[in-house]
C-alpha cells in the first residue's frame, strides 16, 4: 500500500512539472528572448551609455591648469544661462556663444576677479536673463508672478463656470396641447 501511495505522489509531481514545461513552451520565443532584443530597452540602453559624453560640453582646451580656479569656473558656469539654448547652463551647452562665455569666465578668474565680480560683469553685459535663477526685482516680478497669476485665473474661471452651471435652472420645454395629445395617442396604442 505504501508503494502505491509513493507511485501516486510521484505521478502528481511529474504531472505538475509537465504542466509547467507546457506553459513555458507556450510562451515560445518570448520566454527565451534576451532583454536587448526589445527596441525600447535597446534605445534606453544606448541613451544611458551616450548621455555622459553629451553632458560634458567643456572642451579640454578650456580647462584651467589650476584645479581651484577650474572648480570656481565650473561652479559659476552652472549658474549662467546659455543665451542660445535658454534652458541650459553654459557648462552643459555646446553652442559657440556658451563656449565664448565659458572662456570669458575663465579669463576673468585668471585675471584675479572674485566670483561676485565675474557675475556682476556678465550681468552688466547681458542683463539678468543670463542668470539661471534671476533675482526677484521690480523688473523681474512679472516673470516670477505670471505662472501663479495664470493658475489663479484658471481656477477662478473653473469656479465661476461650476457656480453658473449649478445655479442655472434647467430649461424644460413644456409640451403644447397638440404635442401632449399626440403623445397620449402614442402611449395609448402601446
Amino acid at each position: 500500500m505504501r508503494q502505491g501511495k509513493r507511485a501516486e505522489d510521484s505521478n502528481k509531481t511529474s504531472h505538475a512539472e509537465g504542466g509547467q514545461r507546457r506553459r513555458l513552451a507556450a510562451l515560445g520565443q518570448a520566454a527565451r528572448t534576451p532583454l536587448l532584443r526589445f527596441p525600447v530597452i535597446r534605445l534606453v540602453f544606448m541613451l544611458l551609455t551616450v548621455m555622459p559624453l553629451v553632458a560634458q560640453a567643456v572642451e579640454p582646451s578650456e580647462i584651467l591648469p589650476d584645479a581651484r580656479l577650474e572648480a570656481r569656473a565650473r561652479a559659476l558656469s552652472t549658474n549662467l544661462r546659455c543665451l542660445v539654448c535658454q534652458n541650459q547652463s553654459i557648462d552643459d551647452s555646446n553652442a559657440p556663444l556658451a563656449k565664448d562665455l565659458r572662456v570669458i569666465v575663465r579669463e576673468r578668474l585668471t585675471a584675479g576677479d572674485s566670483d561676485a565680480q565675474v557675475m556682476d560683469y556678465l550681468v552688466a553685459r547681458y542683463g539678468d536673463f543670463i542668470l539661471l535663477s534671476p533675482p526677484l526685482k521690480a523688473g523681474t516680478v512679472l516673470l516670477w508672478a505670471a505662472p501663479f497669476g495664470v493658475l489663479l485665473l484658471g481656477l477662478g474661471w473653473l469656479a465661476w463656470a461650476g457656480w453658473r452651471r449649478r445655479n442655472e435652472a434647467p430649461a424644460v420645454a413644456m409640451l403644447s396641447e397638440a404635442e401632449a395629445k399626440q403623445l397620449r395617442g402614442i402611449l395609448d396604442k402601446k
